[in-house]
């Protein structure tokens, strides 16, 4: 059974499963902090039922918009969210294992990589008996070496990637980065709150280059139990 849901004022529409894998904060705070130029190229590697690309359509950002999803429910779900929303011409979605990804989609044919990878390893924690929430949440399918493969194919020389992820894992982040030739330039640690301590991390990185890594200010989720802050406002709000 699929919910209707809605960002943006209801001027966003999602379909999404009711008990199946359902988007969260994360991909609206990947939207939100992702620095997409006018003529970017952007694919992302595991888009679900196609929240992240939705919004940066709806919001008119990127040259092109590109999803890969390997869940076929998943992958459909996002078709229907690109046609329901009439953005079918701003993006699309590929039903496919990112980490054979050489067989689909061109080398270095894109500026900008975004993911919202699973977080969890695979022998980490209870495994959730829904294999949609599970394949979203635990490396049972890919991990960070092979979303680094896959970028590192996609990206030409300079090219950038953009990743939310925890900062539990952040140390595990950085070392498959630069074993797979990316280098961190951008860093943004998340707050639920101003007095709570870090729970995720959005981190911009290039392919190549050499040292340079700006840490910016702290985001912060929640001004209060209830309310969001003015900076996660803003990523709620339609532009106009």
């Amino acid at each position: 059974m699929l919910t209707r849901d809605s960002l943006f004022s209801g001027k966003l529409l999602i379909y999404q499963e009711q008990k199946g894998y359902r988007f969260s904060i994360d991909a609206v705070l990947l939207a939100g902090l992702a620095a997409v130029r006018p003529g970017d190229r952007v694919v992302e590697l595991g888009s679900g039922c196609g929240v992240v690309l939705l919004i940066l359509a709806f919001r008119g950002l990127g040259k092109s918009l590109l999803g890969v999803e390997i869940q076929r429910d998943l992958f459909s779900l996002a078709e229907r969210n690109a046609r329901e929303n009439g953005l079918e011409a701003r993006l699309r979605f590929l039903q496919a294992d990112y980490r054979a990804v050489s067989g689909a989609l061109p080398a270095h044919g894109f500026d900008l990589v975004l993911s919202n990878p699973p977080y969890r390893r695979l022998r980490s924690g209870r495994v959730n008996p829904d294999s949609q929430r599970a394949i979203a949440r635990h490396e049972i399918l890919t991990t960070l070496p092979d979303l680094f493969e896959a970028a590192d194919y996609l990206l030409p020389e300079g090219g950038r990637m953009g990743v939310i992820y925890p900062t539990t894992r952040l140390e595990s982040l950085v070392v498959a980065a630069h074993e797979a030739g990316f280098r961190p330039k951008e860093l943004t640690l998340i707050f639920s709150y101003p007095d709570s301590p870090a729970r995720l991390v959005y981190m911009l990185l290039t392919k190549g280059g050499g040292e340079g890594l700006h840490v910016s200010p702290p985001f912060f989720i929640y001004e209060r139990p209830g309310e969001y802050s003015v900076d996660m406002k803003g990523f709620y709000e339609a532009w106009d």
